[in-house]
C-alpha cells in the first residue's frame, strides 16, 4: 500500500472522539461522522423507513448502511420500530433528535445551489409546499431580529442553554 493510504486508514481506525470538545460542531461531527448519515437523514424526511430503501435510493454498501444505521439508533438519531404490517422486517423512524437535522440540511442545500450549480443547470428546488413559492434563505437572527453576518458574532466558552430559544424554533 502506498504510504499516505496507510496514514489515512490509520487516522480513520483511530479516530479521536469529540465527545467532551467544549464545540457543538464537534460534538455534532461527533455524531454525523460522514455524508452517508445526513443522506439518511434526508430520505428519511422524504419517507424512506425500511433498510432496503434506503439501500436502492442511496447505492450504499449493505455493511456501510448497516453500520451506519446502527451508529444513527444508538446515537438516538433514528428509532427502530416493528413494521405497522406484522412483517419480520422493521423500520427506522426519524427521533426528535433526527429531524433537528433537518434544518441542517437545509443549510448545506442553500450552500449548495449558490456555490455547486451553474446558471441554468438542473437541480432539485426546495418549495413551499402550500403555494409552490421557492423558500427564502435561512439567516442567523440577533435578539433583537436584526439579520447577523459572520464578523458580526464571536464563539465564547459558556455554559450550555439546553432548548429552543424562541417558540419560532420550536416549529421545526
Amino acid at each position: 500500500m502506498q504510504p499516505l493510504l496507510l496514514l489515512v486508514m490509520d487516522w480513520i481506525v483511530k479516530r479521536t472522539p469529540l465527545t467532551q470538545d467544549p464545540c457543538p460542531i464537534a460534538r455534532s461531527l461527533d455524531q454525523i461522522g460522514d455524508w452517508w448519515t445526513l443522506l439518511i437523514v434526508r430520505n428519511a424526511l422524504h419517507g424512506a423507513r425500511r433498510f432496503g430503501e434506503f439501500r436502492k435510493e442511496l447505492g450504499v454498501s449493505k455493511s456501510m448502511l448497516s453500520t451506519r444505521l446502527a451508529q444513527m439508533v444508538e446515537h438516538g438519531i433514528l428509532e427502530q420500530r416493528p413494521d405497522p404490517n406484522g412483517s419480520a422486517y422493521g423500520e427506522y423512524h426519524l427521533t426528535e433528535k433526527g429531524r433537528q437535522l433537518w434544518m441542517v440540511l437545509v443549510a448545506l442545500r442553500q450552500w449548495g445551489e449558490a456555490n455547486l450549480f451553474q446558471t441554468g443547470e438542473a437541480m432539485t428546488v426546495l418549495q413551499d409546499r402550500r403555494n409552490g413559492s421557492p423558500t427564502r434563505r435561512l439567516a442567523l437572527m440577533a435578539a433583537d431580529g436584526q439579520v447577523l453576518q459572520q464578523a458580526d458574532t464571536d464563539v465564547r466558552l459558556g455554559v450550555a442553554d439546553i432548548g429552543p430559544r424562541s417558540e419560532s424554533e420550536k416549529e421545526f
